[in-house]
């Protein structure tokens, strides 16, 4: 990536694992409450002495979002990040990959895995999205947090609201309403199936063809106080006008969110509040589930600890942008039967060719400093070692 995009970056380690820091008092409280002295421990008082020897190891982590609620797929993943920490060089790699990559061998997009292998046999969601994750980046990955929007929307709301920085002023058109995606919007079945065939056919679009189930979201540049549901849709936006439409541009709003939120959730207003923490202990036994053993719970809270003010690495997987000159390691590859008629991506290299993107994000987690090219990944070649200069008696 090049230099100028990395202008947030020293603060978002910060943000990643103090998201997650905010996720395991969760854990914690609906636990019982069994680690609110440690949680003390780590906002009032510098001396914490680690002690286990798993926490001088990297681990990997997998967020994953899902709608929840009343949404068309609740369980369906929106958001999937990738986290490699590493306390012993304390850094931190974060990659996004979106929602509509394609997966060949499952015939669908990653975003469904979780909900098949859920309905495939109950509890196993988790371990067979770390499992495709891990497969498409070449890494292990240890762990996996799974976050309910709903609940995050409600959390947002208990703690008053979050105050946003929003960079540019822009629409999103396509903004789909919750409940309403398979609303007729008033036409007959004859009309429903028709329609359905010219999208089909790629005549029409479903935007165009039942507008109802769609909302048009509208932000202004500026500082914003945004609610539990504005934010979310500030967050999920993904048809914004201008840079704001781009993966990229996506995961900038979902770190600005997650920050702020993390501010209000650590305010001594929130957490110091017994009332809103028995609330929120309330909304996150529903919200949130992993597969951390609770034996970790507080080696996980010292890790972050530990890695305060570590340097981090972030990337996007996505299809680059020409305006600025930026590749992508992605392709839209069309509407096709291939991929079942659905707008999806797919590896630029081709449908199911990780090996490109195992080699920037094997560079990344490694410390190179490589980038995206347009056809392929550059890495700094090393300079020639200057020849000894011989010396001549005289």
């Amino acid at each position: 990536m090049r230099s100028r995009r990395r202008r947030p970056v020293r603060n978002r380690v910060k943000i990643a694992l103090l998201c997650f820091f905010v996720v395991l008092l969760g854990i914690g409280l609906v636990k019982g409450g069994k680690y609110v002295p440690v949680l003390w421990d780590l906002l009032f008082k510098k001396e914490i002495q680690l002690t286990t020897a798993a926490q001088d190891q990297k681990v990997n982590l997998l967020l994953l979002g899902v709608g929840g609620g009343t949404h068309d797929g609740p369980d369906l993943t929106d958001t999937i990040i990738f986290a490699s920490i590493d306390p012993n060089t304390k850094k931190v790699v974060l990659v996004s990959i979106p929602r509509d990559t394609w997966v060949p061998d499952l015939g669908a997009k990653i975003n469904t895995v979780y909900t098949f292998a859920e309905q495939k046999e109950e509890g196993n969601g988790l371990t067979a999205t770390k499992a495709l994750v891990g497969n498409i980046l070449d890494q292990p990955i240890d762990y996996a947090v799974k976050i309910d929007f709903g609940g995050f929307e409600k959390m947002v709301d208990m703690a008053g609201g979050l105050d946003i920085e929003v960079d540019n002023t822009f629409d999103d058109y396509e903004y789909p309403v919750s409940g309403f995606e398979a609303d007729p919007c008033g036409v007959s079945e004859e009309k429903v199936a028709s329609l359905s065939a010219e999208i089909a056919s790629g005549s029409s679009t479903v935007v165009n063809a039942f507008p109802c189930r769609y909302e048009q979201l509208h932000f202004d540049k500026g500082p914003q106080k945004m609610n539990g549901e504005t934010a979310l849709k500030y967050v999920r936006s993904r048809h914004g006008t201008g840079k704001e439409g781009s993966d990229f541009a996506r995961s900038i709003r979902q770190e600005k969110v997650i920050a702020a939120f993390k501010d209000r959730m650590l305010a001594v207003d929130t957490f110091l509040n017994p009332v809103k923490l028995v609330n929120l202990m309330a909304i996150l036994q529903d919200s949130i589930k992993t597969d951390i053993k609770e034996e970790e719970y507080d080696d996980f809270i010292k890790l972050g600890k530990k890695m305060d003010g570590a340097k981090m690495t972030s990337a996007v997987l996505d299809v680059g942008d020409a305006s600025e000159d930026r590749f992508g390691l992605l392709e839209n590859p069309g509407i096709s039967p291939e991929f079942k008629n659905q707008w999806v991506l797919s590896p630029r290299t081709g449908n199911g060719q990780y090996a490109e993107i195992q080699k920037y994000v094997k560079c990344q987690i490694e410390g190179i400093n490589c980038s995206i090219g347009k056809f392929g990944i550059m890495t700094p070649t090393p300079l020639p070692t200057p020849r000894p200069t011989q010396t001549t008696n005289n």
